[in-house]
């Protein structure tokens, strides 16, 4: 994180200190030079500063458009302090909507389901009060002080009238750790709810609609305020900065910040390799490349901005991805990478994903969370579930399921699923409809595509969550997606061990390490002595360093600085790079070097 647990703002050297490993936990991008990072009160003076020289004279108003599960009144408070002459109004308390009223509006999206919703289409002014918010720019088009108008969706509510545009943004890894300790969704009365519950408002209604309300702004902002520190520590940036920041991150390789998670099945490989807190219990998840929940570090002189890495996405997608990617996807981010670590844990939970036509009719999503497990290491008991066993009755297997529901019957997986030994650098593909899970005793890199919450659970070992309640687990989905045909034949065949060499010249060796062909990522894998040549074709890559402690890439025309990796760091190189290598670094001391590749089939300029 970019803060400490109180949000006193650290310095980049405090973010860098720790153990030895060469895993960098907190990558940043440059801003651009000279830019001036605005700590605290000099934020919201500037911000004033700047719409005064708009205002013609007359009183300047300001718009702080802040994302739910922002601070609001912490951020009130703060300005309220540091421009003592201005006005603060609290938008959301002056005409948002009554709590029962919203709730009302988006019951339909929520479900009574604790995990699963469906995508909503709001727009952030059905949350307001339309008379209310009329009224309140009359009002202050009368005001004779400075006003600064603060809430979600200040800038829609005073019709793009303000002088100054100020974001404060935050990402939502931050709003969930929030919600987890007893933070709210926005307007909600819901403090102890069920973490996921919170978590789907968020998800189906709150950030959907918060996006498309943000990817107005972007072209405008004149301060993006870190939403992700406290109030008075908050760092700023002026939004020509910002602009330049992140379109210069996509014409280049970068990393997000990954994040890291415990869980019930975790273990402690990544505790010791990534050197992560050695006090916690374990780390089950990081999630090393999923834009839509990580974060961004803007660095200057120091010192750092965090912002959602999804700003990058919104901003620049045909950069970033590519134009046959977005022409497909849009401004998402299609391929995830992330970690599933269980040496020494358990079991993950026995689950399936839904078929792509199940999640786009139930859910609203536009595509399904196909995915692969790459062993970045596993010890000598490992295995993967996969697939049915040959014979098995869909009626008993199902029937065992849910007797297995009271706690009292266990469901015997080896009975009716495969289970496969799995060693390091092994790739199981897992395309949707197939059952699944790893075992104890891996380390999981997890290639999927982004969908990352629909999973359904057939069967979780018996346990509860790290919170003490059950884990959720649905049955009823996951019946309706189970491929029976998928069985030990047809996983033999088509799941396991699919390597084809491509290439082989001294040096370096190329492979295609497959998906199944009904899967939309293509997975390459590079070994090398020295160097290999990858050009992005059009089309984003991404990678992670699964061979090998250090590597740079670099630009065979100098578009860009070298980028130092290092042995399981996933990158991002954008579609716009075009050409470049990856080699050993002055600092490498291993012999060999291998890296995995994703992209998007059929989205490079040569498929044309």
């Amino acid at each position: 994180m970019t803060h400490d647990d109180h949000g006193a703002e650290l310095t980049l050297e405090e973010h860098m200190a720790g153990g030895g490993s060469s895993y960098v936990q907190l990558p940043t991008i440059p801003l651009p030079a000279g830019t001036e990072i605005l700590v605290g009160d000099a934020a919201w003076r500037r911000a004033r500063e700047i719409a005064a020289s708009r205002a013609g004279g007359r009183p300047p108003v300001i718009a702080v458009d802040v994302y739910p599960g922002g601070d609001v009144a912490a951020i009130r408070r703060r300005i309220a302090e540091a421009v003592a002459e201005a006005d603060v109004v609290d938008l959301e308390g002056a005409a948002a909507l009554p709590n029962d009223v919203i709730e009302a509006l988006i019951a339909r999206n929520l479900t009574d389901d604790r995990v699963f919703g469906v995508m909503s289409h709001f727009t952030v002014d059905e949350f307001y009060d339309r008379e209310r918010v009329a009224a309140l720019r009359a009002e202050i088009g009368r005001r004779t002080r400075p006003t600064y108008v603060v809430g979600w969706g200040a800038d829609a509510a005073l019709q793009q009238g303000a002088d100054a545009l100020v974001l404060v943004d935050l990402a939502r890894w931050e709003i969930q750790q929030r919600q987890r300790a007893g933070g709210t969704n926005w307007r909600a009365d819901n403090g102890g709810e069920d973490a996921l519950r919170k978590y789907k408002r968020g998800f189906f209604v709150e950030w959907r609609t918060a996006d498309r309300h943000k990817r107005t702004l972007f072209d405008r902002v004149d301060l993006l305020v870190d939403g992700n520190a406290a109030a008075d520590a908050a760092g700023a940036v002026e939004g020509r900065a910002f602009r330049g920041a992140l379109a210069a991150a996509s014409a280049a390789p970068f990393r997000v910040v990954p994040f890291f998670d415990p869980g019930v099945w975790g273990g402690q490989w990544m505790k010791s390799t990534l050197d992560l807190d050695p006090s916690a219990s374990n780390y089950a998840w990081c999630f090393d490349c999923v834009p839509e929940e990580n974060s961004l570090l803007l660095e200057a002189d120091g010192r750092v901005v965090e912002i959602p890495a999804l700003d990058l996405v919104l901003m620049h997608p045909r950069e970033l991805l590519g134009e046959k990617t977005f022409s497909r996807f849009g401004a998402e981010f299609p391929i995830r990478f992330d970690f599933l670590d269980t040496m020494g844990g358990g079991n993950l939970s026995l689950q399936v994903h839904p078929l792509t036509d199940y999640i786009r009719d139930t859910f609203g999503m536009a595509y399904t969370q196909d995915e692969s497990y790459y062993l970045l290491d596993a010890a000598d008991d490992a295995v993967v579930y996969l697939g049915v066993k040959t014979g098995v009755d869909p009626e008993e297997m199902v029937g065992a399921l849910r007797a297995a529901t009271d706690g009292e019957h266990p469901f015997d997986a080896e009975r009716y699923i495969n289970m496969y030994p799995a060693k390091k650098h092994d790739h199981f593909a897992i395309p949707a409809g197939t059952v699944h899970c790893s075992g104890t005793d891996s380390m999981v890199l997890e290639i999927s595509a982004t969908p990352f919450i629909f999973t359904f659970k057939l069967w979780d070992w018996g346990r509860v969550g790290l919170d003490g309640v059950p884990r959720p687990v649905h049955l009823d989905h996951g019946e309706r997606n189970i491929q029976w045909e998928r069985d030990t034949e047809w996983v033999g065949q088509h799941l396991i061990g699919q390597v084809e060499e491509l290439r082989r010249e001294p040096g370096l060796v190329e492979e295609r390490t497959g998906l199944h062909e009904l899967e939309f990522i293509e997975v390459r894998r590079h070994w090398f002595d020295d160097e290999a040549v990858h050009d992005t074709d059009g089309t984003v890559n991404v990678l992670n360093l699964v061979e090998g402690d250090e590597v740079e890439v670099v630009s065979p025309n100098g578009a860009f600085e070298p980028f130092v990796v290092h042995y399981a760091e996933t990158f991002i190189v954008p579609a716009a790079v075009g050409p470049y290598s990856i080699r050993r670094s002055a600092r490498s001391r291993s012999e060999r070097f291998a890296t995995v590749k994703a992209y998007v089939r059929g989205t490079r300029e040569s498929d044309d």
